[in-house]
């Protein structure tokens, strides 16, 4: 799991063939005016989810993984307080894997907790256990979502 600026987007562009263009969507797109849904950036090897919300409560939280896809969760206004736990300390999941969500889910709850605000992002790699949109407020948020096999 990987928290920091999209200003600090450039340390990160040599750990997958595709976060180079990932991170050149962030910085290229005016995402506070950009549609909500999902936009296609590079076929099914890189989508573009935008969504604004408000989201749930800790108690509400449940963590997820995928196994096809890495999660680049930006902020684009608001704070998103999100959780995240190894997958490896995860107990079985109590609603298992579907590939055709590409997600699980797991009765545990987080490890640690830690806002992401606005012009911050998440990066979660399959083994990351996250919950997201932990919050009352309103967030604007892009969740790319890259292929693992780039």
């Amino acid at each position: 799991m990987i928290l920091d600026k999209l200003a600090n987007a450039g340390r990160y562009t040599c750990l997958h063939p595709l976060f180079e263009k990932a991170f050149a969507y962030l910085l290229q797109t005016d995402l506070a005016a950009a549609a909500t849904g999902v936009h296609e950036i590079e076929g099914e090897r890189l989508l573009a989810i935008l969504s604004e919300a408000t989201g749930l409560t800790e108690q509400e939280a449940k963590l997820e993984v995928h196994r096809k896809y890495i999660d680049i969760q930006y902020i684009v206004f608001g704070t998103d307080h999100m959780g995240w736990k190894d997958l490896a300390q995860c107990a079985a999941p109590n609603d298992p894997y579907q590939e055709e969500r590409d997600a699980a889910f797991f009765p545990d709850k987080p490890m640690n907790w830690f806002d992401v605000p606005a012009g911050s992002f998440t990066i979660f790699y399959p083994d990351d256990a996250h919950a997201a949109m932990i919050t009352t407020e309103k967030i604007r948020k892009v969740v790319l979502k890259i292929a693992v096999e780039g």
